[in-house]
């Protein structure tokens, strides 16, 4: 490619570009890829007591040293953000069998306790008649007819008494089924309140671990920071579009696809906070999950699990909607917006944005709303 056409490309990705959303079905967005959200650098006034920038602006490949360091916390952070969230998802999910078998369980015993009264009262009747068994009842019969009658009875008697014996057995045998099924869910509510508390535990450390980093940087090195951020995505995005991959995607967005698009566009600007599903912050699969939600097809909780469970299509046959999975652990995910351009809430300290597809490594697309 010329050097013209890339330092154009170069310049193209850098603009911000407004975002508006159309009621037509498949109106694809423009591209953009706007800079990060960090905290502004403000400009100081010169003065003897301030330092000059040669004095605090560290070199670099100091600060690429940190941001390659901040990239790996926050990295990991997202990873363990998928763990809690898929341990919180299976949490809820076997809460609710728990509920359900507690209510079986309830229904069982009942259904004994009324059965061991049948048993109890034609214990009683035996008892009211002298104990005597109903053949020998029979045989002392002076009345033919009564005979005849009564052997009949005793007949159903029998099948009665049967029945009854093998319902009760029935009934024992699933509240034991039901019971150790609850004590089976109990274990596994267990063991992921466990990996949710040790996956809080790593985001927390992990967080933190970059905050204090940063707060080691002056304000003009933050500023430098987010340049040099901001770059190596600009590099990231130019190199994927010099594939000439834009090009190859010419697809529309579905119905589907377009709500979901509009409900990830409505959200632009709000925070970053790991876990979160909304109305007011997200994390990336937060925001993915919930906004095809709103678009009618639930999707699963975690990126890992939209990645495993989704349709995968060719990055070339993507359309607006689809998402776009990020890294070799599919620890991040976008929505697709058209024009080479996605959707994403980064990580913490950012703002759900706009950015460019190509300004990290994909993994794959999925699609959520595939026939």
């Amino acid at each position: 490619m010329g050097r013209g056409r890339r330092s154009v490309l170069g310049a193209a990705v850098t603009v911000v570009c407004a975002v508006t959303v159309l009621g037509v079905p498949g109106t694809a967005f423009a591209s953009a890829r706007p800079a990060p959200s960090p905290t502004p650098a403000t400009s100081a006034s010169p003065s003897s007591s301030s330092p000059s920038p040669s004095a605090t602006l560290a070199p670099d490949k100091d600060l690429e040293a940190v941001r390659a360091k901040l990239d790996k916390l926050y990295h990991d952070a997202a990873v363990a953000t998928d763990a809690y969230n898929a341990a919180e998802e299976q949490t809820k999910k076997q809460s609710a069998e728990i509920v359900d078998l507690a209510r079986k369980i309830v229904k069982e015993q009942q259904e004994l306790d009324r059965l061991k009264d049948r048993a109890g009262a034609a214990a009683r009747a035996q008892y009211r008649t002298g104990g005597l068994p109903p053949e020998a009842q029979l045989m002392l019969s002076d009345d033919p007819q009564q005979f005849l009658d009564g052997a009949g009875r005793m007949l159903e008697g029998e099948r009665a008494t049967r029945d009854l014996i093998e319902e009760t057995a029935r009934t024992q045998q699933d509240l034991k089924l039901y019971a150790a099924d609850a004590a089976d869910r109990w274990q596994q509510l267990e063991t992921n309140r466990k990996a949710k508390a040790a996956a809080k535990k790593q985001i927390e450390q992990r967080i933190k671990e970059a905050e204090k980093l940063q707060a080691t940087l002056q304000k003009q090195q933050q500023a430098r920071l987010a340049e040099l951020e901001q770059q190596a995505a600009d590099q990231a995005q130019t190199a994927w579009l010099d594939t000439g991959i834009l090009k190859e995607i010419h697809a529309k967005a579905s119905q589907a696809g377009q709500k979901a698009v509009e409900f990830a566009t409505a959200q632009i600007g709000k925070p970053y906070e790991w876990g979160a599903e909304g109305p007011k912050t997200f994390d990336c699969s937060g925001l993915t999950s919930q906004a095809w939600a709103a678009a009618g097809h639930p999707i699963p909780r975690t990126s890992q699990e939209q990645w495993k469970q989704l349709k995968h299509v060719p990055v070339e046959d993507m359309r607006p909607g689809d998402l776009i999975i990020y890294f070799d652990d599919a620890s991040h995910v976008a929505m697709y917006v058209g024009d080479g351009a996605i959707i994403h809430a980064p990580r913490p300290g950012r703002t759900v944005t706009l950015a460019g597809a190509g300004s990290m490594p994909i993994l794959g697309v999925v699609r959520p709303d595939a026939d």
